[in-house]
């Protein structure tokens, strides 16, 4: 797959983390983040170069990392096609994938060690979509997307 990745000032070092973990479950990271923590920068600027990305069906997935992950997933969420899941544990993570089809990952720089990132990450580049009843409900999703009721979309 591939992915790409965005930071801003406070998702410096963590960032370099979920960077190593593309890598070695061998997918493609395309980078456009952030590496200097003491340049302070505007994450919706980063979450938009990397989330834009997988709406255009550039990237597959993307991983976003700010000093909370709020900001990351506010902006990123805005951009048409992108469900973007702000999680800080690893059944969050995996839920996000197969329940949601969350194509963005958005992470905290400050509140998640290194074990928690590293198994929050893994688990969900590896995790697939269930379908199902659930693509029902990321239909709904996308009609909200086009202004729709999702009321209106069909239950099939």
């Amino acid at each position: 797959m591939k992915i790409a990745v965005a930071n801003d000032h406070r998702g410096v070092k963590a960032i370099e983390q979920v960077k190593a973990i593309i890598a070695q479950l061998n997918h493609e990271c395309l980078d456009f983040g952030h590496s200097n923590s003491e340049q302070p920068i505007d994450y919706p600027d980063a979450a938009y170069r990397a989330a834009s990305l997988v709406s255009k069906g550039e990237a597959d997935r993307a991983i976003l990392v700010c000093g909370t992950g709020i900001g990351m997933s506010i902006a990123a969420n805005k951009i048409k096609g992108v469900r973007a899941a702000l999680c800080f544990d690893e059944l969050a993570a995996q839920i996000s994938r197969h329940h949601n089809d969350a194509n963005v990952l958005c992470l905290s720089g400050d509140l998640l060690g290194t074990t928690v990132l590293r198994k929050m990450v893994e688990t969900w580049l590896t995790t697939e979509f269930s379908g199902g009843r659930h693509q029902r409900r990321v239909n709904k999703i996308k009609a909200i997307e086009n202004n729709i009721d999702p009321s209106q979309v069909e239950n099939s």
